[in-house]
């Protein structure tokens, strides 16, 4: 009996799509952890996965049975300047399975070693990479947005040379599929038009069938993307999370956040907040987000051109008329996220002022994002319709958040706004709880568990902070710490690639 249950549909594509490549064995491959939940849905044995046959599979060692290893090509715009060829420079494709959810999904392994597309690198990942990936890729599925996942990680026993010499490790990440807009642009820079219709066929049959049946299905796959990434920017900003690096080659057509390299939650809110340290003019700042995915939406639809239309003024008319919808799109589904993490059933006109000026009173007193959110959520309980200041009641992040005074004029607006709703004050405040997370993968956190497992070997910050985080909307005041901001000598401004 196969230990995975693979059923290979992207290796069957034309060999221009890929390149035939087999892992690169380590020197001594130990586990660090196993996904039990995510093996189970992929119909993996977990307890498999952590023998040391399969981590011998984890860390590229062995190729199981019915493994079709491939490193795929793709192109992409790295902060604007766009590459023709970039490709799997550090990961390989093992397969694909059929998950017990009915969904397709890719077992890719990263950081097993140089590929056709590494341009020169070592085709390895540091470990502190690897589990800031593991941590950040696991929160955001907690926190319940479309994300790649991580199956398992294990070390290799072998330094990689970077700035310094850094423990190796190797990534099991799973993902819807790994098709890029880059994966596009590739083919249609050398007017390979025949390569575009099949990738356009390959990913409407796998992420969008219910487009099969449309006279044009490019435009179809093309209006579907923007409305997925519309979303997926849309619940970013809503969590203040910060990609970090929206190169086209980083955005799924399925809809998934992927490479989670230097990326970073906020702690205090400003739209103009960069973590990244390659970014150094703040392409990709918080609120740049949304201007990004518009351009890079942009980028898509220029690669579909060849194959919308014959006529090519009428291809680019029906481009323009279907990526210009975006943002009205992710305005949509930002203001419906922000109504309810405000406890409104939806925002009004009127109300967008309301939800503005508490966005810049944040900015102005360095609020902490999260945490402002999580505390309106408690103010919005019975019994606090009239109250803008409670003492430490159970169950509240109030220790942790005090409400500066130059927040009360507003809150006591925001609290007029709310009676003026039809659901009751508990109905409000348990959607809000669910809106408002209150416990993220802090970066002083992540951190601190990055630097215990790289220097010291030691694995417990790792696993404790993620079993915080596979819960982040229940807030247990024995676990306050998880929740609290950065001291200063903590505050963590820049995150790294780690490639």
């Amino acid at each position: 009996m196969n230990a995975i249950a693979f059923d290979n549909s992207y290796a069957r594509l034309p060999d221009r799509f890929f390149s035939r490549r087999q892992p690169t064995a380590v020197a001594d491959p130990r586990p660090i952890r196993v996904n039990h939940a995510l093996a189970t849905l992929l119909g993996i044995d977990p307890h498999w996965l952590e023998s040391a046959e399969g981590t011998a599979v984890l860390a590229g060692n062995a190729t199981p049975e019915g493994a079709e290893p491939i490193a795929t090509v793709y192109a992409g715009h790295q902060f604007g300047s766009y590459n023709p060829q970039l490709g799997d420079g550090r990961a390989i494709l093992l397969g694909e399975v059929i998950g017990a959810d009915g969904q397709r999904y890719d077992i890719q392994l990263k950081g097993s070693g140089p590929t056709p597309y590494s341009r020169g690198g070592d085709g390895r990942a540091p470990l502190g990479a690897v589990l800031r990936e593991y941590l950040v890729s696991e929160s955001m599925h907690a926190l319940g947005l479309p994300t790649t996942r991580a199956l398992g990680a294990v070390t290799t026993g072998e330094q990689v040379a970077r700035e310094s010499f850094l423990p190796g490790a190797v990534l099991c990440r799973v993902a819807q599929s790994h098709i890029r807009i880059g994966t596009f642009q590739f083919f249609a820079a050398r007017q390979d038009t025949e390569a575009l219709r099949v990738l356009v066929d390959h990913v409407l049959a796998r992420h969008y069938p219910d487009a099969l049946d449309e006279d044009n299905q490019p435009l179809a796959l093309l209006r579907r993307v923007i409305s997925a990434q519309a979303s997926l920017v849309a619940q970013w900003q809503l969590l203040g999370f910060i990609h970090g690096v929206m190169n086209t080659d980083n955005m799924l057509l399925s809809g998934e956040t992927i490479d989670y390299g230097p990326c970073a939650f906020m702690d205090d809110f400003h739209p103009d907040k960069v973590y990244s340290s390659i970014d150094h003019g703040g392409r990709y700042a918080y609120g740049n987000q949304p201007g990004i995915a518009h351009w890079n939406l942009a980028a898509l639809a220029q690669a579909l051109l060849p194959v919308l239309h014959d006529d090519p003024e009428q291809a680019v008319a029906l481009a323009q008329d279907c990526v210009d919808t975006f943002p009205e799109q992710f305005t949509r589904a930002h203001r419906k996220g922000l109504a309810r993490k405000l406890g409104l059933a939806e925002l009004l006109e009127e109300d967008r002022t309301l939800a503005d000026e508490l966005l810049q009173l944040m900015a102005e007193q360095q609020l902490d994002f999260t945490l402002t959110f999580r505390r309106l959520a408690d103010l919005a309980g019975p019994g606090n319709e009239s109250s803008l200041k409670l003492p430490d009641e159970d169950g509240s992040v109030a220790r942790l958040f005090e409400i500066p005074d130059a927040l009360l004029p507003w809150l006591a607006r925001w609290q007029q706004r709310l009676a003026q709703e039809t659901t009751t004050a508990g109905e409000r405040q348990a959607s809000m709880y669910a809106a408002n997370p209150v416990f993220i993968p802090r970066n002083h956190l992540v951190e601190e568990a990055l630097q215990a497992a790289t220097e010291k070997g030691d694995f417990a910050p790792f696993n404790t902070l993620l079993k915080v985080l596979a819960r982040p909307f229940a807030f247990d005041a024995a676990l306050a710490r998880f929740a609290t901001p950065p001291k200063p000598e903590q505050v963590v401004r820049q995150t790294f690639c780690g490639t």
